[in-house]
């Protein structure tokens, strides 16, 4: 694209990986600078109603600029075919953001078919490339651009975690239930009918908690025991035991298995969530630092307005120890010219002093004889 000079064109690149695993319905990629405004690109993964790829460059900060800002920028965005960079797709646009239209570009960028055709590069790996070029061509009101501070990337990584833990929130664990029945069947002596309720006291027993350490052993001896009774059992009851017995050994491997698996489940559920707290301690921690610094920075803002003001007065009174340094000079140097001055009249005055005493001696002998 065509931009007025480098400082107002950039480029960003934006690689999502496990595109097609992807829940949420919007993501969006770390902000980015070019000629000190902040942008990003936006994407919705699910589509939109045409079952396109709904493609966007925003204005993250929208909500925080001056009132009336508009930024006039030249873009294109590319879905980047890994496979063969001729097919990208491609487009671009010129456009006047505002607080109304913070985010502008297409709604069916791409199609989805298109977009997941295994023939074609674009999900390479489940990894979707987005690549954005911007060229700011008119800013209001103007952005003074600003040295990248150091706080930077921890607000980019942030925001970033921020997003994630919101679209991980709403995210449910769906964990499948399952159904157990248990009886069964096995021969030997006839029990007695005390024999008979004590086995059906049991099997309630194991029914009711089935992964004691010795469920198998004694759901074993319960079932052998009520499939000799000849009573205390209803015909329903009968059948359920021989179905059971019949596969007890599967069965009951099933109920340990699902104990196995079920408590790997619940460990790793149990770290995602510490793992998950952590990732809120962690950003709650990070804002709780970002007002800290920004408590710092106006703290330093008012250090350098005193020092500015310091810097005043300094300056005015060294600008006025000159003029006093030159007063004391020209003050000085007058001195010294009328010391001299006064050292050569005086000499003058003395010599005046004795030619005025020889003319009055020879007035008073003048007097003296004709007065």
């Amino acid at each position: 694209m065509d931009g007025r000079n480098d400082v107002n064109r950039g480029e960003f690149t934006w690689k999502i990986s496990h595109f097609s695993e992807r829940d949420a319905t919007k993501l969006c990629s770390r902000a980015f600078t070019v000629s000190g405004c902040k942008w990003r690109i936006v994407v919705y993964p699910k589509g939109g109603v045409t079952k396109n790829l709904p493609l966007y460059l925003e204005v993250p900060d929208s909500a925080t600029l001056p009132n009336g800002w508009t930024r006039k920028a030249k873009f294109s965005l590319r879905v980047i075919d890994q496979f063969d960079n001729a097919r990208s797709v491609r487009k671009e646009w010129q456009h006047v953001f505002t607080a109304s239209e913070s985010h502008w570009g297409h709604s069916s960028f791409i199609p989805l078919t298109e977009l997941c055709n295994r023939t074609a590069g674009y999900l390479a790996n489940d990894t979707l490339v987005i690549k954005a070029e911007v060229c700011v061509l008119r800013v209001t009101p103007p952005v003074n651009i600003q040295p990248a501070r150091p706080t930077d990337n921890f607000d980019s990584y942030f925001t970033g975690l921020e997003e994630f833990i919101d679209a991980a929130e709403t995210d449910g664990v769906r964990v499948g239930s399952s159904l157990c029945h248990q009886d069964g069947s096995l021969t030997a002596e006839i029990p007695s009918l005390e024999e008979v309720e004590k086995a059906k006291q049991s099997l309630k027993e194991c029914l009711s908690d089935l992964f004691k350490l010795n469920m198998k052993e004694r759901l074993s001896e319960a079932l052998s025991t009520l499939s000799l009774a000849r009573t205390g059992l209803s015909p329903e009851q009968r059948i359920a035991i021989e179905t059971f017995q019949a596969n007890f050994s599967d069965f009951t491997s099933d109920f340990l298995t699902f104990e196995q698996d079920n408590a790997e489940f619940e460990l790793h559920k149990l770290q995602k969530d510490q793992r998950f707290s952590a990732m809120k301690k962690s950003h709650e921690t990070h804002i709780l630092y970002k007002q800290l610094m920004y408590d710092l920075d106006t703290e330093e803002e008012d250090l350098k307005r005193k020092m500015e003001e310091v810097k005043s007065r300094r300056n005015k009174l060294l600008s006025d120890w000159e003029i006093l340094l030159v007063e004391s000079e020209e003050a000085r140097s007058g001195y010294k010219d009328e010391q001299k001055k006064v050292a050569e009249a005086e000499e003058k005055k003395r010599i005046a002093e004795e030619r005025m005493s020889r003319s009055a001696t020879a007035w008073s002998n003048l007097k003296a004889q004709f007065c």
